[in-house]
C-alpha cells in the first residue's frame, strides 16, 4: 500500500454533470486534466489525477466498491501512475505503444486500433501527440469525447490541435484528427473533455463539439503551450 502520510491533502474533483467529475490540474502531467466517468458496470478514471489524499479518498468513494479501470490517453497523462495504482489496485488500460513506459505495473491491458470497455466506452488510437495517444467516446446518455492531448484549449470555447516541441509526429496528428471526425457518429456532436490544461477555458470544463476549430495558420510553426 501507498505511504499515505507523505501525500499532500490536495483538492477533491469537481462534479461537472451527472456521472462526470474533473480533477484539479496535475503538475506531474504538465498541468494536465484527469476525469472520472461513472459508468456501469466498470467506471473509468481517464488519465492520472494529482496524487493527493483528496484524490485517493474521492476515487475510493466514487468507485463505491466497484473495480474501476484506469485509462491513460498518452504518455503525458501518466503522472505518478505506479503509486496511484498501488493505492487503488485498479487495472490499467493503454494503447500498446504506451506500455513500455510503464514497466512492471500490475494488471495492465493494451489495445491496438480500437477497443470497447465493459461499460461501452469506445477507444480509438490517435497517434500524433505521442505514439500511443488515444481518445475515448462515451455514447449517450453521457455523449462525451475525452480527447486527451489531441485537442487542447487555446481560448474560451476553442479547442485545437497544437504543434509544440513535444509533439511526436504532426502529420500523423492531422491524420488522427481526420480519423476521429469519421469515427464519431455524424449526428452525435458530443461534448469535448480535454486532457490538457483547462485554464484557457476560463472556468469551463466541458465544451461543445463546435469548439473544435483549427487554430490560426494551422499552427505550422512549433508553439510551446505547456
Amino acid at each position: 500500500m501507498i505511504d499515505t502520510p507523505v501525500l499532500d491533502s490536495g483538492r477533491p474533483p469537481q462534479q461537472v454533470k451527472a456521472g462526470l467529475w474533473v480533477f484539479p490540474p496535475n503538475s506531474d502531467c504538465r498541468g494536465g486534466t484527469a476525469w472520472w466517468l461513472d459508468c456501469q458496470p466498470e467506471p473509468l478514471l481517464i488519465d492520472c489525477p494529482p496524487l493527493t489524499m483528496a484524490s485517493i479518498e474521492s476515487l475510493q468513494k466514487l468507485a463505491a466498491g466497484r473495480a474501476a479501470r484506469i485509462l491513460v490517453t498518452s504518455r503525458e497523462g501518466h503522472g505518478r501512475m505506479r503509486r496511484l495504482q498501488e493505492a487503488l489496485g485498479w487495472p490499467l488500460l493503454v494503447q500498446e505503444q504506451e506500455a513500455y513506459l510503464l514497466p512492471g505495473l500490475k494488471a495492465m491491458d493494451t489495445f491496438r486500433q480500437e477497443y470497447t470497455t465493459r461499460s461501452g466506452v469506445r477507444l480509438l488510437w490517435t497517434p500524433g501527440p505521442t505514439p500511443g495517444s488515444c481518445v475515448a467516446y462515451a455514447p449517450p446518455p453521457m455523449n462525451v469525447m475525452f480527447c486527451g492531448r489531441l485537442l487542447v484549449p487555446i481560448a474560451v470555447d476553442h479547442l485545437a490541435a497544437i504543434r509544440h516541441r513535444r509533439t511526436f509526429h504532426w502529420l500523423r496528428q492531422q491524420r488522427s484528427l481526420e480519423k476521429v471526425r469519421r469515427w464519431i457518429p455524424p449526428e452525435a456532436l458530443p461534448s469535448l473533455a480535454s486532457g490538457g490544461g483547462l485554464g484557457a477555458l476560463r472556468g469551463l470544463k466541458l465544451v461543445p463539439w463546435e469548439a473544435w476549430k483549427s487554430p490560426p495558420n494551422d499552427t505550422k510553426s512549433a508553439v510551446d503551450v505547456s
